[in-house]
């Protein structure tokens, strides 16, 4: 294997685990919102705002419809392949980070077992499959920490040093909000008062780096809020950020298991955790090794106390611990529990044998296994039941539906409307949800009631009716 350049192993390990039967699987969870908003965009040209069910979605910045409506034009084609794509480049663009910008300050076989490591960890291995928020915002992070923290450390130019980190905080804004910027900048801090540069942030380089990070917020930010004026959106995000603090939806049971679902996405090189003692003694540079780590435990605990946390709004956190893991390889020796010290020695000699058994397994996970899972499906049987309700041609008007996954999946065309009796002259199907179903069997704009040619429930026990206009329907 030494033979073999680094970046082809990686390249190697990352199409392994991310690309086989990356498109098998119907969309799943919250991958609908970051879907269907696309198909919007592409359908009206409005990319500012995000539209969920004809409503504006108003929770989220819209960074990754924007990558999945890119990515549907780029490929000519709508299916989960080419909404999933995004999100597995992101992660073997913090993998190709990892292993060109961090060489310097963590050697060559530092940087390559954090790339390693990175691909092969279950968080990402997790996330990274799916079109969801964390794959895109956790590497955007990443790159902007492993660019900070690489140029730091090398004495580089400051301008490199704020200004790139900031060009990825400014777009991880636009994936999910502010939240990780306390994660930057809580590592930051600590590296500099542990080196006592903290005047640093000072700089004039610093401060023109906060001004394109907000200014990239901006450049979307000012015209969402004026094409949404009447929306609250103020409001709704505020909503958001409260709620989580005071709990509204606390689950003990779930809060209590944070912390160790938590440490789980880290698996299996979070174990090398135990040993972090000797990257403070032992490391290239201990001091920044000990900045890390407590900082970065700090804010695990904390994020992860919050009574509203989920475990994986601490994910942003692995790329520090990847950082540090990576310090721990390269010290000269373990210093930890004498009870595990065995198996974690033999861990961080053997980080590329692991990673590709890893990625042998997730291949023929994903080349074997996931094609079967087909006859499970959920959402697509949804769309095909009223596929075939409708004759082809024919387009389906879709009352307030809120969300509904099964939508992506129509070929029927589709638009929406607010309610029964906005619907334009001509309609001849119309689907509605049981609280518009009296609505649309008592009006009266029609010479005849309409007939009812579907109901279909689904997973979640939501019910849609299909509803035909005239004879000939």
């Amino acid at each position: 294997m030494s033979r073999v350049p680094p970046w082809l192993i990686v390249l190697a390990v990352w199409a392994a685990i991310y690309l086989p039967g990356l498109g098998s699987l119907e969309i799943k969870g919250e991958e609908g919102r970051r879907i269907l908003p696309a198909v919007t965009m592409l359908e009206t040209g409005n990319y500012i705002v995000p539209y969920v069910g004809g409503e504006p979605y108003l929770r989220k910045p819209p960074l990754i419809n924007w990558v999945v409506a890119g990515s549907f034009k780029v490929f000519g084609a709508r299916n989960e392949w080419a909404a999933r794509l995004p999100s597995v480049l992101c992660v073997l663009a913090v993998a190709m980070t990892f292993l060109f910008i961090a060489r310097g300050s963590l050697g060559p076989d530092g940087a390559f077992f954090a790339a390693l490591m990175w691909l092969t960890n279950f968080g990402m291995i997790e996330k990274g499959r799916l079109i969801e928020i964390e794959a895109l915002y956790v590497s955007l992070f990443g790159i902007a920490m492993i660019c900070w923290l690489s140029f730091w450390q090398q004495r580089r130019s400051p301008w490199l040093t704020w200004i790139v980190p900031s060009i990825f905080l400014g777009l991880g804004l636009l994936a999910k909000g502010p939240l990780h910027l306390l994660f930057f900048y809580g590592i930051v801090v600590a590296v500099l008062f542990r080196a006592g540069e903290l005047r640093s942030v000072l700089r004039p380089a610093h401060i023109v780096g906060v001004l394109v990070m907000l200014g990239i917020f901006a450049a979307w930010a000012l015209p969402y809020l004026q094409m949404t004026q009447g929306e609250n959106t103020g409001e709704v995000w505020s909503r958001q950020f409260t709620g989580r603090l005071a709990g509204d939806d606390f689950k003990l049971g779930s809060w209590l298991m944070n912390m160790p679902r938590g440490l789980a996405y880290g698996l299996p090189w979070a174990v090398l955790l135990l040993f972090a003692r000797s990257a403070f003694v032992g490391a290239r540079d201990g001091q920044l090794a000990r900045a890390i780590a407590v900082s970065s435990a700090a804010l695990f605990v904390a994020v992860n106390l919050i009574p509203g946390g989920l475990p994986r709004y601490a994910m942003p956190l692995l790329v520090p611990a990847i950082w540090l893991i990576a310090s721990i390889i390269n010290a000269p020796r373990l210093l930890g529990p004498a009870l595990v010290a065995a198996p974690a020695e033999w861990l961080r000699r053997h980080v590329p044998t692991v990673a590709c058994a890893i990625a042998a397994a997730l291949c023929l996970y994903g080349s074997v296994i996931v094609p079967f899972l087909r006859g499970r499906e959920k959402v697509r049987n949804i769309a095909r039941q009223i596929d075939a309700a409708i004759p082809g041609g024919q387009r389906l008007f879709v009352i307030d539906p809120e969300y509904q996954p099964f939508l992506f999946y129509l070929r029927t065309p589709i638009t929406y409307a607010a309610e029964v009796e906005k619907l334009p002259e001509g309609v001849r199907y119309f689907l509605v949800q049981p609280r518009d179903e009296q609505a649309a069997r008592k009006t009266a704009r029609w010479p005849q009631p309409p007939r009812e040619v579907a109901r279909v429930t689904d997973y979640r026990k939501k019910t849609v009716i299909v509803f035909a206009v005239g004879e000939d329907a």
